[in-house]
C-alpha cells in the first residue's frame, strides 16, 4: 500500500508539509480485552408497556435483537476490513490554539482527476467519518459530465479515532482547516450536516474567501425575521415549522441533557454497551425517513462510538462547548459569510424553517429540495446529495471555478 505522501504526487496534488500521517491502531486489540462481551450477557433490560411501539423509546424487541446479534454473530473484524478497504484512513497530529496538539483521524481519498475540487465532508452527532462511506467513491469518481472530488472526512476530536481535548472551552473549526492547510490544499470547499453543518459556518466566517471557496449544507438553520408576525408563510413552510416545533417538545430532551451535564450521561453510555445502543439507536431510526437499517449496519455505526478513542462520553462534549459558548453568535446577522452558499433540504430533516428564515445563513446560489431524505443524507441519500454539490460546482453551476486551477474537469473534459 502506498504511503500518503506517494498517493498524492501521484494525483498531482501538492504536499507542502512531512509526511506525518499513519493508519489508525485496530480496534481489534480493544474489542478482545475491554471486557465487551461480558458487558452485554449481564444486561438488564427494562420491561415496557404493552403496545407501546416507538412512543416511549426504542422497543424492546429491538435492543433484545441487536444485543443478541452483537454477543454472537456479529463480526467486527469483517466490517473493520471492509471500512479500511473503502476509506482510506490516516491520523495526523494538529495544533490546537490553546489546547496543545491532537492526534486527529480522518479520510482522505484524492480522484484519479489532477485538478479535482478539494472537499473537506464534517460529520456531527450520532455521526462519524463512517457517514461519508456511500459518498466519497461517488465525489472521486472521473467523469467528462460532472466534477470531480479530492475528499477529505474529518473524524471531529472526540469522534471514533480522533483524539479529543482535555480543556473546557474547545474550538472545532480551525482543525478542519489546519488539516486542509497541512494536506497541501490551500483552497477548498466544504460540505456538513448537523454539528458539521455549524461547524463548516463558522469556518466560512473565519477562512472563508482565503481558504475556503463555498460551503454546501444539508442541516439549514436560520434565525427568524424581526418582523416574523408580518411574514406570510405557504401551508408547506407552516407545516415544516410544526414539524420543528414538534421535534423540539418530543425528540429533543437528549440535546437538553448533553448540552447541560454531559459527564452524568457520560458515565451511563461509558458503562453499558447496551445503553450506548438504545441511545444511538433511537436517533438513526427516528432521525431518517425510513431508512431501511440492517442490523449489522446499526451495530457498526454504533461500536466506533463504543471502540472510540475517546470513548462514548467524549462525543457528547461538543453540545455543551457550544451551548455554553456563545452558540448564538454563529447566526447573528454580522457573522454572515460571503462566500457562495449551497442548500439541500430533504423533508425529514429535524429542522425545517420557512425560507425567510434562512437567507441570512450565506450567500446562497444554489438550493434544491428533495421528495425524500431525513438527517443523515450522505449515508442515507448519497445518489441525491452528491448530484446536488456536481451541480453546485459544475461547468454550468453557479459555484464553478471557484478553487483557483481546479475545475473538478479532467483537461480532456475542459476540451470538449
Amino acid at each position: 500500500m502506498l504511503a500518503e505522501m506517494e498517493l498524492l504526487n501521484i494525483r498531482g496534488i501538492p504536499t507542502n508539509a512531512p509526511c506525518l500521517n499513519r493508519p489508525p491502531k485496530s480496534l481489534s486489540q480493544t474489542l478482545s480485552s475491554s471486557g465487551f462481551t461480558r458487558k452485554l450477557e449481564l444486561a438488564d433490560l427494562p420491561d415496557e408497556l404493552d403496545g407501546a411501539g416507538w412512543e416511549y423509546g426504542v422497543p424492546l424487541a429491538d435492543v433484545k435483537r441487536l444485543v443478541a446479534r452483537w454477543r454472537n454473530g456479529y463480526d467486527w473484524r469483517a466490517h473493520e476490513a471492509q471500512l479500511n478497504a473503502a476509506l482510506p484512513q490516516f491520523t495526523r497530529p494538529i495544533s490546537v490554539d490553546g489546547h496543545g496538539t491532537l492526534e486527529i483521524h480522518y479520510v482522505h481519498q484524492p480522484s484519479a482527476v489532477a485538478g479535482a475540487i478539494p472537499l473537506l465532508f464534517v460529520h456531527g452527532w450520532p455521526g462519524s467519518f463512517l457517514e461519508a462511506r456511500k459518498i466519497v467513491p461517488l465525489l472521486t469518481e472521473k467523469s467528462v459530465d460532472h466534477p470531480s472530488f479530492h475528499v477529505v472526512v474529518l473524524s471531529l476530536p472526540g469522534f471514533g479515532f480522533s483524539q479529543g481535548g482535555f480543556e473546557a472551552g474547545f474550538r472545532y473549526s480551525s482543525v478542519g482547516n489546519k488539516l486542509m492547510l497541512a494536506l497541501g490544499y490551500d483552497e477548498y470547499v466544504t460540505q456538513g450536516g448537523d454539528w458539521g453543518a455549524v461547524i463548516t459556518r463558522t469556518s466560512a466566517q473565519l477562512y472563508g474567501g482565503k481558504h475556503i471557496k463555498a460551503w454546501h449544507t444539508n442541516f439549514i438553520l436560520g434565525t427568524p425575521p424581526t418582523d416574523v408576525a408580518q411574514t406570510e408563510l405557504t401551508p408547506k413552510e407552516q407545516a415544516g415549522l410544526a414539524h420543528t416545533e414538534k421535534f423540539r417538545d418530543r425528540g429533543s430532551g437528549y440535546s437538553k441533557q448533553q448540552s447541560t451535564q454531559p459527564q452524568t450521561l457520560g458515565y451511563a453510555l461509558s458503562d453499558s454497551p447496551v445503553g450506548l445502543l438504545a441511545w444511538i439507536y433511537e436517533k438513526l431510526v427516528t432521525w431518517t425517513d425510513g431508512y431501511p437499517w440492517e442490523d449489522d449496519e446499526v451495530l457498526t455505526w454504533i461500536s466506533i462510538f463504543w471502540f472510540s478513542r475517546g470513548g462514548p462520553a467524549a462525543s457528547l462534549r461538543i453540545y455543551f462547548e457550544a451551548f455554553n459558548r456563545n452558540f448564538d453568535k454563529v447566526f447573528r446577522p454580522e457573522a454572515y459569510p460571503t462566500i457562495p452558499l449551497g442548500l439541500s433540504h430533504f423533508p425529514k430533516e429535524l429542522v425545517i424553517l420557512p425560507k425567510s428564515w434562512t437567507r441570512k445563513l450565506g450567500n446562497i446560489v444554489f438550493e434544491r429540495e428533495h421528495e425524500s431524505g431525513g438527517h443523515f443524507a450522505a449515508y442515507e441519500k448519497p445518489n441525491e446529495l452528491v448530484d446536488d454539490l456536481r451541480q453546485m460546482f459544475g461547468s454550468e453551476g453557479p459555484a464553478f471555478g471557484v478553487v483557483s486551477g481546479r475545475s473538478g474537469y479532467a483537461a480532456e473534459a475542459s476540451r470538449l
